[in-house]
């Protein structure tokens, strides 16, 4: 599809996110299920609803502009996927798995609210506030989304992982902050 408009790079777009939130839908519970963390699972869970909630007000969106949501593979999201499987194959400490699933989750809300936050801009461009407030919502949940997985990294999960490090005794030593060096003239 040529991008000869605000209106086709929004549309194209709406696209691209179904396509991502679609491939989220099948990642989310096999982190979920990997996740050995309470409070990770729990996120993990809540925020597998949310998406398909997601999905449906895309599908509103595209329906009322009068386009397929289909057509569009959004190959960012696939990367950030396989950068999440690949976390699921790893053997180890489970605090340190949990951290790791962490981060691999946060770069997908960081791609969204980026991808949200464009489409929600130029939909009040366009004139479409219906969809604007529709978008604005879903921003709203994945920077919720962001914030509770920084919440549940910060409560437990890093500490736990760095407590697992106390114990390795191959593990370099911390690096220690240097101050620069200054000239002297």
């Amino acid at each position: 599809m040529p991008l000869d408009s605000l209106h086709d790079l929004y549309v194209d777009g709406l696209k691209d996110l179904y396509s991502a939130e679609n491939q989220l839908l099948k990642a989310l519970p096999r982190m979920a299920k990997a996740a050995t963390a309470p409070g990770l699972k729990e996120a993990f869970t809540t925020h597998l609803e949310e998406t398909r909630g997601q999905v449906g007000r895309l599908e509103t969106i595209l329906a009322q502009l009068g386009v397929s949501p289909r057509g569009k593979k959004c190959q960012a999201m696939e990367g950030l996927i396989e950068e999440g499987k690949e976390v699921l194959g790893e053997d180890g400490e489970p605090a340190v798995i949990d951290a790791a699933l962490i981060a691999a989750a946060q770069k997908v809300e960081h791609y969204e609210i980026a991808g949200y936050g464009c489409a929600r801009t130029f939909a009040r461009l366009l004139g479409y506030e219906d969809a604007a407030e529709l978008l604005q919502e879903t921003l709203d949940e994945e920077g919720n989304a962001d914030k509770t997985l920084t919440a549940v990294a910060e409560s437990e999960i890093n500490t736990e992982a760095e407590e697992a490090d106390d114990g390795e005794e191959d593990a370099p030593p911390p690096a220690r902050s240097r101050k620069p060096a200054t000239r002297r003239r």
